[in-house]
């Protein structure tokens, strides 16, 4: 017979409640039996349950970071379908994971045709960086074109540059999808100059570097920008079948045949 949860007594609560770390109280029942069955030294039940809100609040203060720099949930890098029909290099995947690029101020383009899962990867990588205490900020390039246009208009266009220059790694995703007028051409110039070698880009796009510059409207700030994107760069190219067949809705299964008609009525043979 299994023994019982010790349960936790009022008084505890309370302490651990001013302490702030009620949250203790969800685990520790069970950590208790733990150290009771093991005959657990106090020090080492001491190190177990600090150990564990150690790692609750590292949990939630990377949700909390990814939530800010506006990452999809559900894209990490745990959730990747394995058995996807997509190809890529995973020596250069893994390089990549190791945020190695992020220290050393260097860039990755993840390139590929449309839905074989740059988005994912890309999203994956500002993840890691928010458990690694990293700032990260992902926006989808059309976007934030457009944003920062409208703080032109209320004079916040250097503030938000400004931003947008201090974050470690910036990801822009689909990038060069649409073409570039003057002012995003000389936006992503300025962006590009002050993040060389100071902070790590990734983008994704469905575009070849080479015809990223057709989309630019002044093609010498774009050959120029390009250039130090590229100089600083890993490529990751994926090929294969679109990723988002994998995050198609199944239907759920039919049940069995429980012997009525449509109308609700028992049927009979």
């Amino acid at each position: 017979m299994s023994a019982p949860t010790p349960s936790v007594s009022v008084d505890l609560k309370r302490v651990l409640s001013t302490l702030k770390l009620g949250q203790m109280m969800d685990t520790l029942p069970e950590r208790l039996l733990t150290a009771r069955q093991s005959s657990m030294s106090h020090v080492d039940f001491l190190e177990m349950v600090l150990s564990d809100e150690v790692a609750r609040r590292d949990s939630r203060s990377a949700q909390l970071r990814a939530k800010a720099a506006h990452l999809d949930p559900s894209m990490l890098c745990e959730a990747w379908d394995d058995s996807t029909s997509v190809t890529f290099d995973h020596a250069l995947w893994q390089e990549l994971t190791t945020l190695r690029f992020v220290d050393n101020n260097h860039n990755a383009l993840i390139l590929g045709p449309v839905g074989v899962g740059k988005t994912f990867l890309a999203t994956a990588l500002g993840h890691i960086g928010c458990r690694r205490r990293y700032r990260v900020h992902f926006e989808r390039a059309d976007k934030l074109f457009k944003r920062m246009k409208v703080a032109r208009l209320d004079n916040s266009v250097e503030a938000e540059m400004r931003k947008l220059v201090a974050v470690d790694l910036l990801v822009i995703d689909d990038f060069a999808l649409h073409p570039l007028d003057v002012t995003d051409t000389n936006l992503f110039y300025e962006l590009t100059v002050e993040r060389h070698r100071r902070g790590a880009t990734v983008i994704t796009s469905n575009r070849d570097p080479s015809e990223f510059l057709a989309q630019f409207a002044d093609p010498l700030l774009a050959q120029s920008a390009v250039d130090r994107i590229q100089s600083a760069a890993y490529e990751l190219v994926i090929e294969g079948e679109s990723y988002r067949k994998r995050q198609r809705p199944q239907m759920a299964s039919p049940l069995p045949d429980s012997g009525t008609s449509k109308s609700g009525r028992r049927t009979t043979s």
